[in-house]
């Protein structure tokens, strides 16, 4: 049921909605133009390669990025109506797409830790049992939590918004559990990807001056590229984390709001970015690597373990 005040100790929340806001049309924007300054690279490497699963999950998790921040400015921004049914859809269809993409993105994570694990099979075997214990208890959690959350339009000095309460008085705390469980897996990869990293430049003293410096570079691209990509998704994290705290939730001050407007921003960079950029920066090495040696290389076993077509003057 839509309520209607015009009281005005409304007004700390309606600034709070409308600074807010911007920062969601920000995020909105920041998912567009990086999907419009890659288009090209997206072209080359994605649409005219052969289909894979990274291909599934790279254009899957790029193209509904921009519904999602459609859907969040909508739920946020305090100049459109909303029903409490529209609300409510919105509310779940968002929430579970964060469930779904988060899931995603963990299978380029176990992609990327295998490849560089050389394929290891007990590596792959360990990263997917923690993937699904991780992801079946977050999925469970969420879908107890969006149960028992109920969405409100609320009509405030002639601004909209929607208001989301939970019955449960567990219910926050299990969001707060759903997130830990994500960082816990996120260190994890963090940690792995640090380690294998420290384990194969050591590994490189012990060949010979050109086969090193060849993996070497390889390397060095390559383990920067997803090293970073896993820091990123813990920092991210802990900043959710950290916002979870009752003095970041229950607070409306400045500083509060500068926090969560670019936590809206960092999140989608980590949802619909970082998995994308990281996909297209391998194959976009893999291609320079093939055309400078005109040959194969090592590079198949740590590349997702699939080609890029790239015509040179042999066969590829």
């Amino acid at each position: 049921m839509t309520a209607v005040s015009n009281d005005p100790s409304w007004w700390p929340v309606i600034n709070f909605n409308i600074f807010i806001s911007y920062w969601s049309v920000a995020a909105g924007v920041v998912v567009v133009y990086d999907w419009v300054l890659t288009l090209g690279q997206e072209i080359e490497l994605i649409w005219r390669q052969r289909w894979s699963l990274m291909t599934v999950l790279y254009l899957v998790i790029r193209y509904i990025g921009i519904p999602y921040s459609v859907a969040n400015i909508l739920i946020i921004i305090p100049l459109v109506s909303l029903t409490d049914a529209v609300s409510n859809i919105l509310i779940y269809a968002k929430n579970g797409t964060n469930v779904v993409v988060l899931a995603m993105i963990d299978v380029i994570m176990i992609a990327r830790l295998h490849a560089t694990y050389q394929r290891s099979r007990i590596m792959l075997i360990f990263l997917v049992i923690v993937f699904l214990a991780v992801n079946i208890a977050c999925g469970v959690i969420a879908s107890i939590a969006l149960r028992n959350t109920v969405g409100e339009e609320l009509i405030l000095s002639g601004t909209y918004t929607c208001s989301f309460e939970y019955d449960g008085a567990d219910t926050r705390s299990m969001i707060s559990m759903n997130q830990a469980l994500s960082t816990a897996w996120e260190v994890l990869a963090l940690c792995s990807s640090v380690w294998i990293t420290v384990k194969h430049f050591r590994d490189l003293h012990q060949l010979g001056p050109s086969t090193g410096l060849a993996i070497g570079d390889c390397f060095r691209v390559l383990i920067k590229s997803h090293v970073l990509y896993f820091a990123s998704f813990v920092s991210v994290s802990i900043t959710q984390f950290i916002y979870l705290s009752p003095e970041f939730s229950n607070s409306i001050s400045m500083g509060t709001q500068i926090f969560y407007g670019a936590l809206q921003i960092l999140w989608v960079v980590q949802m619909f970015m970082l998995g994308p950029r990281l996909i297209l920066s391998v194959r976009e090495y893999y291609a320079k690597f093939v055309v400078d040696s005109d040959a194969e290389t090592s590079m198949n076993s740590i590349v997702f373990q699939e080609r890029v077509h790239i015509p040179t003057n042999s066969t590829v």
